[in-house]
């Protein structure tokens, strides 16, 4: 066993606070990753405060991952000491449902879905036989911490033009937005809509204009026009009317970044027909959508979750090749029960990013 340390939340009203563990050794299959950065994601606040009732405790969050491979299994030939690579929001698949064996890993049909990074299995724990995955973990932990290891093909290549603390939030913010454009064809002149500016939506932005479409970004922060304009795309106030009303039906797609249940009506009239609106940020019951709007113009609502592996290596790829990333603040560990207040306060322009290396730190 391998003795680790992280920081963990022991119950959902608890911080989080340091907290020491063990892992286990590399297996054939696996390496050992040193973590270097780990982004802080929303889904880390929902996780932690148990709100989508399904949280394991201790719950030690992370699936932004970037570090060095420190020793690999005897099986492993895809990555060698010293690689430097990424951990996104899976660590392990059932391998052999039809999503699996066609590349995506995502959407396991496996008994427990696809093992997550941190928290075990992503259902429902009423849902499972006895409350805990079946991968041979009863929790996993996170990137919260000075270790990791994983199975090798869920290691993702760090591109040499990436600096690994902007690389680790593409590991979900990225491949989260950058997957729905990919699967519903964004193409160079198409125009794109992206409702919610923060994480999710910046990268969504930067990925689609990096793509060549035509790109707004729809806000309810006035402030955040001024961004949009700084990353080279229109902004528009969702409660301007005139505006809102002067885009009905003229958008080829629009991607949903939102982290929590909204109303997508205003945005569904703003699609062409035979075009699609994609949720990709709530993960909760939505308000109903006025189906006058979707019937009449024969247009599409629906989800995506995260991305597959190759659409992960795929979107690092894109951002290394194009200079693209998001705006990140590196912070030290023990002001992560800072950051998560400013994320849920709506105090952030940037992805937080923790620089592992500071947790030698003592706690607030």
């Amino acid at each position: 066993m391998i003795k680790a340390v992280g920081y963990a939340a022991k119950h959902s009203y608890s911080k989080l606070k340091r907290y020491e563990f063990e892992r286990e050794e590399a297996k054939a299959n696996e390496v050992e990753i040193a973590v270097m950065f780990c982004g802080v994601c929303h889904s880390d606040i929902h996780q932690v405060k148990d709100e989508w009732s399904n949280t394991v405790y201790p719950c030690l969050p992370g699936h932004e991952i970037v570090g060095r491979v420190t020793k690999v299994g005897g099986d492993v030939t895809r990555h060698a000491v010293g690689d430097m690579v990424g951990v996104g929001c899976m660590i392990d698949s059932c391998r052999t449902c039809e999503p699996c064996r066609t590349g995506d890993e995502n959407y396991c049909e496996g008994p427990n879905s696809w093992l997550a990074t941190y928290n075990g299995p992503m259902v429902p724990k009423a849902k499972a036989d006895d409350g805990k995955n079946h991968y041979g973990r009863d929790n996993t932990f996170g990137g919260y911490s000075n270790i990791v290891v994983v199975p090798a093909d869920f290691a993702l290549k760090i591109p040499a033009g990436l600096q690994p603390e902007v690389a680790a939030p593409i590991l979900c913010a990225g491949v989260t937005t950058y997957s729905p454009m990919k699967h519903w064809g964004v193409k160079a002149g198409d125009k794109v809509g992206i409702v919610g500016f923060g994480g999710l939506g910046d990268m969504a932005a930067k990925i689609a204009k990096a793509m060549g479409a035509d790109v707004t970004v729809f806000t309810t922060t006035k402030d955040k026009l001024d961004e949009a304009k700084r990353i080279g795309v229109t902004g528009v106030l969702e409660d301007d009317t005139k505006t809102m009303t002067s885009l009905k039906s003229s958008f080829d797609f629009i991607l949903s970044t939102i982290p929590e249940k909204h109303d997508i009506n205003p945005f569904v009239k703003l699609l062409k027909r035979d075009k699609t609106l994609t949720i990709c940020g709530a993960l909760e019951p939505m308000k109903g959508v006025d189906n006058s709007e979707v019937a009449f113009h024969r247009r599409s609502v629906a989800g995506s979750l995260i991305g597959n592996l190759a659409d992960t290596q795929e979107i690092l790829d894109f951002c290394a090749e194009h200079h693209i990333g998001p705006d990140v603040e590196v912070i030290a560990i023990d002001k992560i029960n800072d950051a998560y207040k400013a994320v849920i306060d709506g105090d952030v322009r940037f992805r937080y990013v923790i620089d592992l290396a500071t947790l030698d730190r003592n706690d607030d």
